[in-house]
């Protein structure tokens, strides 16, 4: 059996190797002849799977080793009886730990608290159901607004009308790409809901780009009569809109989930779809997944923190931004501009295909001494494992 895997999927030729012949292609330049031989294929976000990548193709199954499916036409991969399955909530933790550091870094910026404020959360599955977590714990107050999980349960008072969550201090995009339909995401977030949102509040999207109206919020940028942005996803990628790449507050080339668990985790979930595919179609009994051994050491396994006399976000970011630190994606990026027009998008591509390894809050023991009972409850809100001296 052949099977083709993005180059980009860490461990991708371990885990699918058990399986059959692998061989990895770069994504973003995946085609027909590619995939032509291929039974099996494992992408990520940057390649467009459909008619014009598989017409002719043997493929029988396609895995995305990503939460969001907006680049696969699952209605041609029907009507050709071929198998598909994305891994959902793989990346969430990463997700969430972005938009906690980007917090952390826009109040040291601003010069305020986190807590106490106010946090819009618009999409509350997986990832933003993690963020609300992590945002509480940092005693910030959430606002969830998700109608498909608000039709769901009628009962639930916590899920608001979008409108509810104009007056909150941050908005976070949390939702899949939906073109039509009573749930449409396409420029949600348009002109007249960046000119309703609350007077210096702050719009985050690690979503999909076209959830924001890229162009609606350079106009609103011109004129500062929009919010303050944080984007990490971008209409037209990769080439990003430079004019709003520079008005924003951080901006990273698409990389909130790219955290290496949450790779590693998006390989383990495809790979046991593919197993779950050949057991249905007489492929025999595939061996059972364990990348745990292969995973490196966090190069932050143990970070020694003196609490005592420090304000408690200052030691929340002290552990953070050392484990994750946001403002080098951002730095990174802001290059971009100094570039060539021709020369921009390879350039994206490359900051994410050698992005370096970053591991999780989980990853890491926080040896604290000194603190509060609530400054450890926060560390331990956010992911992190806190041991505490005197």
């Amino acid at each position: 059996m052949k099977i083709v895997v993005d180059e980009n999927i860490p461990f991708g030729r371990e885990a699918f190797g058990q399986l059959g012949d692998v061989r990895t292609v770069r994504g973003r330049t995946m085609d027909a002849a590619a995939v032509r031989d291929a039974d099996l294929l494992i992408v990520r976000s940057v390649t467009r799977v459909g008619r014009q990548l598989l017409e002719g193709s043997r493929v029988r199954f396609v895995g995305t080793c990503t939460i969001g499916t907006d680049h696969v036409d699952e209605a041609y991969l029907r009507e050709r009886g071929i198998a598909f399955a994305s891994a959902p909530g793989c990346n969430a933790n990463s997700v969430a730990e972005y938009i906690v550091a980007a917090l952390l870094v826009l109040a040291r910026r601003g010069g305020y608290g986190l807590e106490g404020k106010t946090i819009g959360v618009v999409g509350v599955g997986n990832v933003g159901g993690k963020v609300v977590a992590k945002c509480e714990a940092l005693g910030m107050r959430g606002l969830r607004n998700d109608p498909p999980l608000a039709r769901a349960n009628p009962d639930d008072k916590r899920f608001l009308p979008l409108e509810s969550l104009m007056d909150a201090d941050f908005i976070t995009l949390h939702v899949p790409l939906v073109r039509e339909g009573p749930d449409k995401t396409i420029h949600l977030a348009d002109r007249a809901f960046l000119k309703r949102m609350k007077s210096g509040a702050v719009l985050l999207n690690s979503s999909r780009g076209a959830v924001l109206d890229n162009e609606a919020a350079v106009e609103c940028g011109r004129t500062r009569s929009g919010p303050m942005l944080v984007l990490d996803v971008w209409e037209g990628e990769p080439n990003p809109n430079i004019e709003l790449l520079q008005q924003s507050a951080l901006a990273t080339p698409h990389i909130a989930g790219y955290s290496y668990d949450g790779k590693v985790n998006g390989t383990t979930m495809i790979y046991e779809a593919a197993c779950d595919f050949l057991r249905r179609t007489g492929g025999g009994n595939p061996p059972s997944l364990d990348l745990s051994a292969l995973m490196p050491t966090s190069p932050h396994a143990t970070l020694p923190i003196e609490a005592a006399g420090r304000d408690d976000e200052d030691v929340l970011r002290a552990a953070a931004l050392t484990v994750y630190d946001i403002e080098a994606d951002d730095r990174r990026l802001r290059a971009i501009a100094g570039l060539p027009t021709g020369e921009r998008a390879a350039y994206f591509d490359r900051l994410r295909r050698e992005y370096p390894q970053r591991r999780e809050f989980q990853n890491t023991t926080i040896f604290l001494k000194g603190g509060r009972p609530a400054l450890r409850d926060k560390l331990n809100g956010i992911g992190f494992k806190v041991r505490t001296s005197e």
